[in-house]
C-alpha cells in the first residue's frame, strides 16, 4: 500500500493525534475540539481541532461515524463534506456542520466524524451522443425493495 506523508496542525482542545483504529476500517476517527450544547433545530459548526496540507491530487471525505445521530442526534448538514487540496492554510482548520434534531451536548474530545484522502477524479471528456448503447434498467427505482 502507498504510504503519504500528511502536515497536520493540530488546534488547541484537539483531543489527541490522529490514528487508524487498529483491523476496524481505513476511516480516521475526528474529534470534537470544543464542548458543544444544542437546542433542536440549532445548526453549528463544531471545530475538529485539526488542519492539514493534503498531498498534491488528493482530497478529504468527511463523514458522521455511524453511532452520531444515535448517540447526540445531529445530522451533518452538507451529507458529506468535502476538502480540497486548497483548504491547507495554517488557520483552515476542519469543522463539521450540524443541526441539532433534539437537545444535545457534545464534550470536548468525543468522536463525531470519521475522514478518509481520496484521489482526485481523474479529468473528463464528456461526449454527446442521440444514444447509449447499454441496456435499459426502467428508470430511477427499478431495482426494487427485496
Amino acid at each position: 500500500m502507498k504510504q503519504e506523508t500528511i502536515k497536520i496542525r493540530y488546534f488547541p482542545g484537539a483531543a489527541q493525534p490522529l490514528d487508524y483504529i487498529d483491523g476496524k476500517s481505513d476511516w480516521i476517527d475526528l474529534r470534537a475540539a470544543e464542548r458543544v450544547e444544542l437546542k433542536a433545530g440549532q445548526f453549528r459548526l463544531i471545530r475538529l481541532g485539526v488542519a492539514m496540507a493534503l498531498p498534491a491530487g488528493y482530497e478529504a471525505h468527511v463523514v458522521p461515524r455511524s453511532s452520531t445521530f444515535k448517540t447526540w442526534g445531529i445530522l451533518q448538514t452538507n451529507s458529506m463534506g468535502v476538502i480540497d487540496g486548497s483548504y491547507c492554510g495554517d488557520n483552515d482548520e476542519w469543522r463539521m456542520p450540524v443541526y441539532a434534531t433534539r437537545d444535545t451536548c457534545i464534550e470536548q474530545g468525543d468522536r463525531i466524524c470519521q475522514f478518509r484522502i481520496v484521489e482526485n477524479q481523474p479529468k473528463i471528456v464528456f461526449e454527446p451522443v442521440e444514444h447509449l448503447e447499454g441496456p435499459d434498467r426502467g428508470g430511477f427505482g427499478s431495482t426494487g425493495t427485496k
